[in-house]
């Protein structure tokens, strides 16, 4: 009680006229999400262990400290794991990205409300980069608390918040609120050297952002275990031995210097892809256009959202036969592309080549279980220019995708759609086991009885 009493002054304090204030990173990372989502309709499973799958149930992609206790494995596959879920009682759900997706914007605005959007990069999902408001250091964990507090308590989603003067070290401390969360309380702040030292000596480099599983074993391999020992290591050793600036800049960070900045992802992303296996395996050509033009729609509208074009269109199906990789320059049998006369982000200039290539791909009596579509060649959709030698309609074109666009945010369930994405649907993802989208459909809200 008395966190939360501190937590909800921090605020009214906030502002107040002293000196040396500094403005402070910080990351908040909804805690095991999907888990999160889903007991947040059913409070009966609070305290009981929750495991979410992933596309089509075969991955467990999310557990619930309870069912990390047990043993659950991340992204193990569900049928290797059901004898342990069963004996454990655990409650399993399929993936409601509807739900998710819903929460996961409640959770961002609610940060937005609190610091304003321009401190706000949602970075996942689950977690969002803030730039915290100018501070004396001994107001920042009543800030912390305060933010966690609020967000939890608006959206029912708990956060933990980790905050730091540069990103890196704000993942860093976040990873330790996370470690031991009875004790941190959610919360972990790294504002002094001493801090900064004790925590970093705990965080091998495998756990340390910014740090891949390739050059997590060459440091190791080199000696370099702790990530105390890498940020120790000077800018020069970085550059050749870390990927040149980016290396360079993680040491800065690690040393507390503000080397990556607040900054909209979507801007700098070069391509767009969607892919789903199907829910069952499938060897009608027909069938595979449809889950090829639904692909090329859900790509088409995040071209759209963030404001781009694109002017390379790939598909690629993947037969019962072939393993998991995909190559997408090599092999007729296996993927293909085509680059369009102009860029553009109109679904059905983007559908219309993407669904011939799956003429090409396709083999009569083979089973396929997977397809995807990729845009790339990315462009700002500013710099289309119109055709004068096309009528004034088809210009106009976007407006009727914003309209599309705006009509199926509010309905949902793809309420306006191509023909070409077609209306059963033999191919879509199996889901047995998911909840209502309560927040996103009438029909299936909450019932309190």
């Amino acid at each position: 009680m008395q966190d939360i009493s501190i937590a909800a002054n921090a605020k009214n304090t906030l502002f107040k006229d002293v000196p040396e204030r500094r403005s402070f990173k910080a990351i908040i990372d909804c805690n095991s999400f999907y888990c999160s989502c889903e007991r947040l309709f059913r409070p009966d499973l609070k305290y009981k262990p929750v495991v979410v799958l992933s596309n089509n149930d075969g991955c467990i992609v999310s557990r619930s400290d309870e069912a990390k206790e047990i043993g659950v494995k991340m992204a193990g596959p569900y049928f290797e794991a059901k004898s342990l879920i069963q004996q454990h009682d655990v409650a399993v759900f399929s993936s409601n990205y509807n739900l998710y997706g819903d929460l996961s914007w409640r959770v961002m605005e609610t940060l937005r409300i609190l610091l304003g959007a321009s401190r706000v990069e949602v970075y996942s999902v689950d977690e969002a980069f803030v730039d915290l408001p100018e501070m004396e250091q001994k107001e920042v964990q009543d800030y912390a608390l305060y933010i966690r507090h609020t967000v939890e308590q608006w959206t029912g989603v708990s956060v933990s918040v980790g905050v730091g003067p540069s990103k890196t070290l704000a993942k860093a401390a976040n990873y330790m609120a996370k470690e031991d969360k009875r004790v941190s309380g959610c919360v972990k702040v790294l504002l002094s050297p001493e801090q900064q030292m004790q925590a970093l000596q705990s965080i091998r480099v495998n756990n340390l952002w910014g740090v891949g599983s390739a050059y997590a074993g060459k440091l190791i391999n080199m000696g370099i275990t702790s990530a105390w020992e890498l940020r120790n290591m000077s800018a020069q050793w970085a550059y050749k031995n870390l990927g040149g600036v980016t290396g360079v800049r993680l040491i800065k960070e690690l040393r507390g210097e503000q080397c990556i900045s607040i900054k909209d992802p979507l801007i700098t992303k070069k391509m767009i892809a969607t892919t789903r296996m199907f829910g069952s395996p499938v060897n009608n050509i027909g069938d595979i256009k449809e889950a090829v033009a639904t692909y090329t729609s859900r790509a088409a509208e995040k071209l759209r959202r963030q404001h781009s074009a694109a002017n390379t269109v790939s598909v690629f199906i993947v037969s019962k036969e072939q393993g998991h990789s995909v190559d997408f320059h090599h092999g007729p049998t296996i993927s293909t592309y085509t680059i369009l006369p102009a860029a553009t982000s109109i679904t059905h200039e983007l559908i219309k080549p993407a669904v011939h290539m799956v003429d090409q791909l396709y083999e009569e009596g083979k089973s396929y279980k997977k397809a995807g579509v990729m845009l790339s060649g990315l462009v700002p959709d500013t710099a289309i220019q119109g055709n004068l030698f096309v009528p004034e309609a088809q210009n106009r074109n976007r407006y009727l995708m914003d309209t599309m666009d705006n009509i199926n945010f509010s309905m949902r369930d793809d309420m306006l759609r191509f023909a070409a994405a077609g209306t059963q649907k033999n191919w879509k993802m199996r889901q047995e086991l998911r909840s209502h989208r309560y927040t996103t459909r009438w029909e299936e809200m909450f019932e309190v009885k």
